[in-house]
C-alpha cells in the first residue's frame, strides 16, 4: 500500500496534484488506515497516470472524468472535439504573434496597413517626427470609426503627397509644434492652408468632405482631439478663419 508522497512519486504528479483531484473527483480519496494515514493501491496509480497522460495532452480537467470512463467510440469523438478545440487555440495563437510581431514599430499599434505605409512615406518626404506622430494618432481614430474606408482614404492621402504644397505644410506645422509662439511663422502656415482651401474649393474637393466623413458627432470629436494635441491648433484655426475658412477636420469657407 502507498503513501500520497509514492502515489505522486509513481505517477509523476505532484502530492498537491493528487490533492486537487481528490477536491474536483477525479481520484477517489481512501479511507485512513488504523494509522490514521491514507494509503493508495495499484489502482489508483494506474488511474492518476491516465489522469495526468490526459491533463497532459491538453484535456481539460473538466472533460478528463467523461474520457477516463468512456467507451472507445465516445472516447475518440470527444477526443477529436477536442482537437479541434486546441487548433483554434493554435490558430488563435498565431494569429497572436502576427500581431505582436508587427507592433514592432509604435505605427503599427491600432492602424491599418495602409495607415502604416502612409506614415512611411511621410518620412521617406522629410516630415518631421512630431508631425508623423501626430498623424498617426489622428488616424487611430478615422479607422475606429469607418474601418472599412480607410483604403480610399489612404490612396487619396499618397495622391497628395506628389503636390508639394502638401508636403511644405507638414514641415510648417512641425515647426510650429515646436515653436509654436512664432508670429510670422503662424501666418506663413495659415497663408498655405488657405490657399490650399481655396484650391480645393474650386476644383470641387470640398464639396465630397462630407460623403467621406458622414458623422458630424465624430468630426467634431476630431476636432477636439486636434485642439487637444497642441496650442498651436487652435491659433491656426483662428489664423485661418481670419483667412476665410472654418474648421479642422472639414473646411468650409466661412460665411459672411
Amino acid at each position: 500500500m502507498l503513501t500520497i508522497g509514492r502515489l505522486a512519486s509513481y505517477a509523476g504528479v505532484t502530492i498537491r496534484a493528487v490533492r486537487h483531484y481528490h477536491q474536483i473527483g477525479l481520484l477517489a480519496e481512501p479511507e485512513r488506515d488504523a494509522s490514521g494515514y491514507r494509503t493508495y493501491d495499484a489502482t489508483a496509480v494506474v488511474r492518476l497516470v491516465r489522469i495526468r497522460t490526459l491533463a497532459e495532452a491538453g484535456v481539460p480537467l473538466a472533460r478528463v472524468r467523461e474520457l477516463l470512463d468512456a467507451d472507445p467510440e465516445t472516447f475518440a469523438a470527444a477526443t477529436t472535439g477536442i482537437d479541434k478545440q486546441l487548433r483554434a487555440q493554435i490558430h488563435a495563437l498565431q494569429e497572436h504573434r502576427r500581431r505582436i510581431a508587427r507592433l514592432s514599430g509604435g505605427d503599427t499599434l491600432a492602424v491599418p496597413r495602409e495607415v502604416v505605409d502612409y506614415l512611411d512615406r511621410l518620412r521617406a518626404a522629410g516630415v518631421p517626427p512630431v508631425a508623423v506622430e501626430a498623424e498617426r494618432d489622428g488616424w487611430i481614430l478615422m479607422a475606429a470609426r469607418w474601418p472599412d474606408a480607410i483604403p480610399a482614404m489612404m490612396a487619396d492621402k499618397v495622391a497628395q503627397l506628389d503636390n508639394p504644397q502638401v508636403v511644405q505644410l507638414y514641415r510648417l506645422v512641425a515647426r510650429l509644434a515646436e515653436n509654436w509662439q512664432d508670429e510670422e511663422l503662424l501666418r506663413e502656415t495659415a497663408d498655405l492652408m488657405a490657399e490650399m482651401f481655396a484650391q480645393a474649393e474650386a476644383n470641387g474637393e470640398l464639396e465630397l468632405q462630407d460623403e467621406v466623413t458622414p458623422d458630424p458627432a465624430f468630426v467634431r470629436l476630431m476636432d477636439s482631439f486636434a485642439d487637444a494635441a497642441h496650442p498651436v491648433v487652435g491659433r491656426l484655426r483662428k489664423l485661418v478663419a481670419d483667412r476665410g475658412w472654418t474648421g479642422w477636420t472639414v473646411v468650409e469657407k466661412r460665411r459672411p
